[in-house]
């Protein structure tokens, strides 16, 4: 029966690919063909793992070097034939009175093929198992001992023998890489001239404190004085620290006033960026006359118009909460804009921004009046916002009643300052001031004190005028304007953007 070759003490070769195994029966398996030993030895060392199975087609041979006391019916009378109950795995056990056991053999099926040991191999057998020598426990333990100790070496934790290894892991199938020669590659190249490892951990901080870093850097001084060359620094000539901000490689000296103006201005402004640099104000006739002049050069109005609505809506979406409000995850809140123009250039500028954040999922509504005669810019920017899915209101009355997210004012013109007297302006004042929204005027004109709305943020293009205080915090826009265009009008310009194409300012 195969459970009365349990806690026998076997040996069992797997070929060169898996090597040869030591240990005691713990299982024999005859439904999975499968043997279990406890407390394994592979090739002379003790595996990290406390039970090793076997499959009954990996076994090349198999040695009992011990048999519990238990099975004393067999210790007597003439040698018999004994099978594991594994199909192609009995072995042939010849056993003495006193104990003594001979040369196990494998008693192969006649379908499978006889594999004939070596001689080195039987050479070893006949070392393992001695047909004069007792097969005790304690000698097979005191076997196992030498062959371990054979070997002056332990193994890293960390190479590949140890971190491939795991509890309770079955004997690795055959496979191209044979194991065997893998392991004598990490044991000639961890474990040949390791003798011990030790147990304690290095003490690094007593080690640098046996570093003498004053003495050292001494004689590196006294070195480069004799010698006349130079190291990088020493304790006495350490290089001054510098800033994240601030550049290392020497360059020439910042200019702060860039920009130049043909004549004085009321007001100045800097930037956030880039050390403060100063941008001049300039009046609304110098203003013209370079919009004038770039217009000449191929900037068109129509490309004028688009890029001041590109710009000015891509700070109306900063302002409405940037990708924190607006991403397909928060579709249940979607900002509301309402867009305040006249008939005039302003109101084209608003037109066109509200048609960019119509593009971009935002609810907006866009007033404007009927009249009998409109502009052709008017007319052309009405017909692209048509085609989105904005709203366009004639009457104050189709407004919201509640409060919007923001208010894009482009009511006033910088040169017809009539239209504050129509009835409908003073309405759309009036429900600006009411809906208590936040207020982003568009390009606003220099006559503060007739200013009905009062914003929080205004958009300047190009360069700013002298605005006042209830024109809120300024912006600067670039509405792609060359350089040379600068210099025609007498401007000695060098742009303050940087890489943003909307920036903000202070009054300075």
């Amino acid at each position: 029966m195969a459970s009365d070759w349990l806690g026998s003490i076997v040996s069992i070769n797997c070929g060169d690919s898996l090597g040869v195994y030591q240990g005691r029966v713990s299982a024999v398996d005859q439904v999975s063909q499968t043997i279990s030993l406890t407390r394994p030895f592979h090739n002379g060392v003790k595996c990290l793992v406390p039970e090793v199975t076997f499959r009954a087609g990996d076994i090349t041979e198999l040695k009992i070097l011990e048999i519990p006391s238990s099975g004393d019916s067999q210790q007597c009378g003439d040698p018999q034939q004994t099978e594991l109950g594994l199909p192609g795995v009995g072995c042939q056990v010849g056993i003495n009175q006193n104990g003594t056991g001979k040369l196990l053999k494998k008693s192969m099926s006649s379908s499978a093929p006889q594999n004939i040991p070596k001689r080195a191999e039987m050479r070893t057998q006949d070392v393992a198992i001695s047909p004069q020598q007792p097969c005790s426990k304690s000698y097979v333990d005191r076997h196992m001992e030498s062959l371990s100790q054979s070997r002056s070496f332990r193994r890293r934790h960390n190479s590949w023998s140890s971190s491939s290894r795991h509890p309770n892991q079955a004997t690795p199938k055959k496979s191209g890489i044979k194991n065997g020669q893998m392991k004598n590659k990490d044991d000639e190249c961890f474990g040949d001239d390791i003798e011990e490892i030790p147990d304690t951990d290095f003490d690094f901080e007593g080690n640098l404190a046996l570093f003498d870093k004053a003495a050292v850097f001494e004689e590196i001084d006294t070195y480069e004085r004799r010698s006349g060359t130079r190291s990088r620094g020493t304790p006495n000539e350490r290089p001054s620290r510098y800033r994240h901000d601030e550049n290392i490689l020497e360059s020439e000296p910042i200019v702060y006033r860039r920009i130049m103006v043909p004549q004085n201005t009321s007001k100045e402004f800097c930037t956030v960026t880039d050390s403060g640099l100063v941008v001049p104000s300039v009046s609304y006739e110098l203003h013209k006359k370079l919009l004038s002049v770039a217009e000449k050069h191929g900037l068109t109005l129509e490309r004028r118009l688009e890029m001041t609505g590109v710009c000015a809506s891509q700070m109306a979406l900063t302002l409405l909460g940037g990708p924190n409000r607006l991403n397909p995850k928060n579709v249940h809140q979607r900002p509301t804009v309402a867009l305040l123009c006249g008939p005039h250039v302003k109101g084209a500028q608003g037109i066109s921004c509200g048609r960019h954040l119509a593009n971009h999922d935002v609810h907006v509504i866009l007033f404007l009046p009927n009249f009998v005669k409109m502009l052709e810019s008017i007319t052309n920017e009405l017909s692209l916002f048509s085609k989105t899915q904005g709203q366009q209101v004639s009457s104050l009355k189709d407004l919201p009643s509640s409060p919007v997210d923001l208010v894009i004012n482009c009511l006033d013109c910088h040169e017809n300052a009539f239209l504050r007297d129509q009835p409908w302006y003073k309405a759309a004042v009036d429900w600006a001031n009411q809906n208590r929204a936040p207020v982003l005027s568009i390009d606003p004109p220099m006559f503060e004190a007739e200013l009905g709305i009062d914003a929080k943020w205004s958009l300047a293009l190009g360069l700013p005028l002298p605005l006042g205080e209830r024109a809120g915090r300024v912006y600067l826009c670039d509405i792609g304007i060359p350089q040379q265009v600068f210099q025609e009008v007498g401007i000695n310009y060098r742009s303050p953007f940087g890489c943003k194409f909307v920036i903000p300012l202070h009054s300075t």
